[in-house]
């Protein structure tokens, strides 16, 4: 008994190292390591057990199990730190495949300027075509850069269990030498803030009517009950916003780039966790960006803002603050309280709206964007709400105001007040003036930010915190 209990746990680490994946069609084949790294493992582990064996035998039958389990886990932790690209490599499960670089560089023309989609935070996305026909997108992170791992790592993690329509589809990963690429199904209407703000665009604005936004928000709505709730782990996306949401062929929408996303741990009344911040301007919940308290409900104020930009055409970050009004959100908030949600429409959908599925609309927004997560619906309400159209509805705080739980917490620190407001003001609002939105990232504590400073690659923020 004891003896095949070695064996089996042998076999399982042997098998662990040495076997990377059996893919097909122009991706990586399956490889071994040497003969010899068998011997190195099989024969330490022999005598271990042997030396051992006397002395675990005195205990009940379940304990030799249970500790050469543990002493197992311990020494392959120990083998498996091996290099960076072996940690990658082993990353992505399931149905997700090793593609060659070589099968990338030659589906993307390698990597030509004119196959680039665009240029995210963490580097650009390609068009491509494979042996077998597919047309896909290929991320490539942040070249050498630890950013870049880092994003690839969790991405390729996070969508290797993921099927959904609202969500795009992760076809495979590459990993070679500095180069981490992502794979993913193309999407080839492009990304909703392209379709929805770009002053080049007017004629697939102009296609965009309120029936197909009302279509996009019910979506978007699916797509994170579904990270929320029916995921195998709830996934909180922490980066919701229009150049993240993709248009397919029939304007389906599907949210894309989880780089900064994070598995939210299904632990009984564990409600939120405390992480580092990290996302957009305009479009985080002031609980995370003043507390770094992150739950669902960052999503659900993000998706929020989503909302008002689609009936209103306008981007958050381009606002021009008015009295009374500093966000988009409070601007909308302002309307929405005096019976005038029609106000804030789009003017290029003024033939094509119905009056009350719009004051829906931005009623349930508002909900979405209360500063107080305990008030804001999860995602499952908010699809029963833009599905059933029901007669009453609670009405919104106004956004910008923190609950009362939030005032005791700053009452303890008139300085971490001070230096929150700061913050919440630098960070909420992005200058009219930028060309796309900021990706903000600190620390989550308690801090005093210092002024923002500029990256030389573009708009892009990082605050410096201190613990106070």
């Amino acid at each position: 008994m004891s003896v095949h209990i070695l064996e089996i746990y042998v076999h399982r680490f042997t098998l662990s190292r040495s076997f990377e994946r059996v893919t097909y069609d122009g991706l990586a084949s399956a490889r071994f390591l040497p003969r010899w790294s068998s011997i190195v493992i099989v024969f330490p582990a022999a005598v271990f057990f042997l030396l051992s064996h006397f002395s675990l035998s005195t205990f009940p039958m379940t304990k030799p199990t249970r500790i050469l389990d543990y002493l197992f886990k311990r020494f392959a932790r120990c083998q498996h730190r091996g290099s960076q690209q072996e940690d990658l490599e082993s990353i992505a499960a399931g149905e997700q495949k090793v593609f060659r670089f070589e099968t990338l560089a030659a589906a993307t023309s390698n990597f030509s300027p004119q196959n680039e989609l665009g240029v995210g935070g963490f580097g650009p996305v390609y068009k491509g075509r494979l042996k077998d026909g597919r047309v896909v997108a290929v991320k490539r992170l942040g070249y050498g850069s630890r950013q870049g791992d880092r994003e690839f790592a969790n991405e390729a993690m996070l969508l290797s269990g993921v099927q959904h329509k609202n969500i795009v589809k992760l076809y495979g990963y590459c990993a070679h030498a500095d180069d981490k690429l992502l794979v993913y199904e193309y999407v080839p209407n492009e990304s909703l803030d392209k379709i929805l703000f770009s002053k080049n665009n007017q004629t697939t604005t102009m296609t965009l009517d309120w029936r197909r936004r009302y279509e996009v928000m019910v979506g978007v709505a699916r797509g994170l009950q579904y990270l929320h709730e029916d995921a195998r782990t709830p996934i909180i996306h922490r980066d919701i916003k229009a150049s993240n949401i993709l248009l397919d062929e029939q304007w389906c929408a599907k949210i894309a780039d989880f780089g900064i996303s994070r598995l939210f741990p299904e632990t009984g009344d564990l409600t939120h966790i405390n992480t580092r911040v990290a996302g957009t301007n305009g479009y985080m919940a002031p609980e995370y960006v003043m507390n770094g308290s992150l739950s669902p409900k960052a999503d659900v104020f993000s998706f929020g803002v989503v909302i008002i930009e689609l009936v209103s055409g306008q981007k958050t970050s381009a606002f021009v603050p008015q009295p009374g009004a500093s966000t988009l959100v409070e601007w909308a908030w302002r309307f929405h309280r005096k019976k005038l949600a029609m106000e804030i429409l789009d003017p290029a959908l003024a033939s094509t709206a119905d009056a009350d599925q719009v004051a829906l609309c931005v009623h349930v927004a508002l909900l979405c964007t209360q500063a107080d997560p305990n008030l804001r619906p999860d995602m499952r309400r908010v699809i029963v709400i833009l599905s059933k159209k029901p007669t009453a509805l609670e009405d919104p705080t106004k956004p910008g105001e923190l609950g009362s739980r939030y005032r005791r917490k700053s009452k303890s620190s008139s300085r971490a007040t001070r230096s929150s407001a700061a913050f919440t003001s630098t960070t909420i609002t992005s200058s009219p003036n930028a060309g796309h939105s900021a990706t903000t990232s600190s620390t989550a504590s308690t801090a005093a930010a210092t002024p923002p400073r500029q990256q030389p690659d573009g708009p892009q923020l990082a605050y410096e915190t201190v613990k106070v």
